[in-house]
């Protein structure tokens, strides 16, 4: 008889093992930590959740419209381009051109995603061989580590500090191994810290990327929240030849669960990116689409309501650190608040679960963001005004 204990499935004689990836991969922190909120709130603790930046806010009316129209046709639910269809494309094109000055060939520059957290992941499959390097900044979005771990890359990981404002130190970077490096991941407006972006800085980034033949990704899903100066790093002159952006209507327009985004660079990185791509899904839903090609035209007024919105939700946000005594910068953008924990923590997670488990209260600790963000604390603005000031009250 053979042993049980040799089957990881319990099952006598079979012995089926996991690919080695998963040996550095492990479930998504926000995966984990949900399933005990909701495990919490089964048990009737009323978990109020500031820790993910999912928009409860709808899209604009039109979009909502255009969707129901669309879908109603009898011949738009079958197999779409993976390129995604002209007008969407050209949406994008116009959307570019409208708030960030930039001009994108919509036939050649473009390609439509089903969300931007799915680009990450093919644009490393693209690039990047087992063992090539690629440039994670600490602390980051966690998928930029996760995709280049599934891709049996080497993370080489930058410090982002404070002191810096947030931005990469080249005079580090260039004490660095760069010889095998492929990729450089990068995130203006940033998450976590709502650091924003400069022309400066992007020209330093391509003039980098240019100098080491690295390709310089930067992911902008969050120029539209609270901030009044949206750039993009393809604004700079010669950045295409060497940069790929990724955007997101998910915070941007308040369509997190329809899957849309892009990313715009040179024609060659595009149809690399689309040989990976079109091996892996069958394209996106066309009334998703045509209702997308209607949202990328909400007028200013639109945003400004948003963002109006967004401005009431930081102050009680705010509001709430300064009870945590936490502290933070005013100026930073984006849907997040990102503030350092007082000396008497030990790190983020300490005062995370101090709160959850005492206040049923969710916040992000920083560490999940690496352990430059050990001794930071984020908060979503994803919450209507009536429950952070429920949260304040149990705060105080």
């Amino acid at each position: 008889m053979q042993d049980e204990t040799n089957s990881p499935l319990g099952d006598v004689g079979i012995k089926i093992k996991p690919a080695n990836r998963l040996n550095s991969v492990s479930e998504y922190y926000f995966s984990a930590k949900l399933r005990e909120v909701r495990e919490m709130n089964a048990a009737d603790k009323n978990v109020i959740n500031l820790g993910i930046g999912n928009p409860d806010l709808p899209p604009s009316e039109e979009t909502i419209a255009a969707l129901c129209a669309e879908a109603q046709k009898p011949n738009v639910h079958g197999y779409q381009s993976y390129v995604g269809i002209p007008e969407l494309r050209t949406g994008f094109a116009q959307w570019y051109k409208k708030w960030y000055n930039v001009e994108l060939n919509p036939a050649t520059e473009i390609q439509p995603l089903i969300g931007s957290k799915e680009g990450i992941l093919h644009i490393t499959l693209a690039f990047v061989n087992p063992g090539d390097g690629v440039l994670v900044p600490n602390p980051g979005y966690p998928t930029y580590s996760s995709a280049s771990r599934i891709c049996e890359a080497n993370i080489i990981s930058y410090d982002l500090d404070e002191k810096n404002y947030w931005y990469p130190d080249f005079d580090a970077l260039e004490q660095k191994d760069l010889s095998n490096v492929k990729l450089m991941w990068v995130n203006y407006p940033n998450m976590p810290t709502g650091a924003n972006a400069t022309i400066d800085l992007f020209e330093k980034l391509v003039a980098f990327g240019k100098k080491h033949n690295i390709v310089i990704c930067n992911d902008n899903p969050y120029s539209f929240i609270l901030n009044d100066g949206k750039l993009s790093i393809l604004s700079v002159e010669g950045a295409k030849d060497i940069c790929i952006e990724l955007n997101s209507m998910s915070k941007s327009h308040n369509m997190a669960g329809w899957r849309m985004a892009m990313l715009a660079s040179n024609k060659q990185f595009v149809e690399w990116v689309l040989n990976v791509k079109s091996n892996v899904d069958s394209g996106m839903f066309r009334p998703m689409m045509m209702a997308a090609v209607v949202a990328l035209k909400n007028t200013e007024l639109w945003h400004a309501a948003m963002n109006k919105v967004y401005t009431k939700r930081r102050i009680l946000a705010c509001q709430i650190m300064d009870i945590l005594d936490c502290k933070y910068d005013t100026k930073q953008v984006g849907l997040f608040l990102w503030a350092k924990i007082p000396d008497k923590y030990s790190n983020s997670g300490e005062l995370a679960d101090e709160i959850l488990y005492g206040k049923n209260v969710f916040i992000t600790p920083g560490f999940i963001f690496g352990d430059k963000g050990d001794r930071y604390v984020r908060i979503s603005l994803c919450c209507p005004e009536p429950i952070l000031e429920e949260v304040l009250k149990r705060l105080k």
